[in-house]
């Protein structure tokens, strides 16, 4: 009685070397790796599957009917080779050689690391600083929560809900590798067209400076778009923008903060000349106290 093959099941993948599927021989057909294309042109490799009475690949008298049976599947797979027995190299070396320059880089972002990265410290704040650098966002547009970075851990909290009406006008959060004289990172305003998770990093363009004063403290904001928004990267200059949108972003300012009892005072805002020396002052101070108090 004929014994009717069952099809193999995939295991790995792979290429070989194409040889011919069936060659009449002898004796039964030794067990072998069978390598099949699939129509999205990438190869599996199979291997016989065992049955309860024994091997399942076709013996001699079997290989009409199994050719049957692959003419059946051919507008799915196509037989392409047989597999010699799969060689596993001992050396270090070689299983590096394997892998192709994009397994290589998905394998490096894995590495582990001792600690988590602090995007106040961690965070490079960008090669064209102070005109365009990399701004990590703590709150988003339209948002009420008061987000902000924990310094000790460097992940973002929820610091309160605010107790106004207002919602923030745009994105805003800070510039990594700056001190100022509050013991904070200079704080920045970025517009752009949508909003953006907290946590996330943007490039932004300072456009300006809004000075201010809260609760006594100075406490000045950098006014900066998106660089990469196609709607606003081509602002240079704060006073390019629509009035009433500088009167939006003053107006929350001074006001989203009345209702716990702080006063806070905003002056008029300043051009992009002043917003560089402003970025400029504090990659200054945080080179002369961060930096070179971790050398000694």
């Amino acid at each position: 009685m004929v014994r009717t093959p069952v099809l193999p099941e995939p295991i790995c993948l792979g290429h070989w070397q194409q040889k011919p599927l069936f060659k009449e021989k002898k004796r039964e057909a030794k067990r072998h790796l069978v390598s099949v294309s699939l129509s999205t042109s990438f190869a599996l490799l199979f291997r016989p599957v065992e049955s309860i009475s024994g091997p399942s690949f076709p013996s001699r008298f079997e290989l009409e009917d199994t050719r049957d049976r692959f003419q059946l599947l051919r507008p799915r797979f196509e037989v392409l080779a047989m597999a010699p027995p799969l060689q596993v190299s001992a050396k270090a070396s070689d299983f590096q050689l394997s892998h192709s320059p994009l397994n290589e880089r998905i394998l490096s972002s894995m590495s582990r690391r001792s600690v988590a990265a602090h995007p106040w410290h961690d965070l490079e704040i960008g090669p064209a600083a102070p005109k365009i650098f990399n701004c990590v966002v703590e709150i988003t547009r339209g948002s009420k929560v008061k987000y902000e970075l924990d310094k000790k851990t460097g992940l973002i909290k929820v610091d309160r809900v605010l107790y106004s009406s207002v919602v923030y006008p745009h994105n805003y959060g800070f510039i990594p590798r700056t001190l100022c004289e509050d013991n904070d990172p200079m704080d920045v305003l970025v517009i752009m067209q949508e909003p953006v998770i907290p946590g996330c990093f943007l490039r932004a363009k300072a456009i300006g400076l809004m000075p201010m004063i809260d609760q006594g403290e100075k406490d000045d904001k950098i006014i900066a778009v998106c660089a990469d928004d196609p709607e606003y990267k081509h602002y240079n200059d704060i006073k390019e923008l629509p009035p009433h949108r500088l009167a939006e972003i003053r107006r929350f300012f001074e006001d989203y903060k009345k209702n716990e009892n702080k006063e806070v005072a905003v002056n008029d805002f300043l051009p992009a000349s002043s917003a560089y020396e402003a970025i400029q002052h504090s990659m200054d101070l945080y080179a002369n106290y961060i930096v070179e108090s971790l050398r000694r």
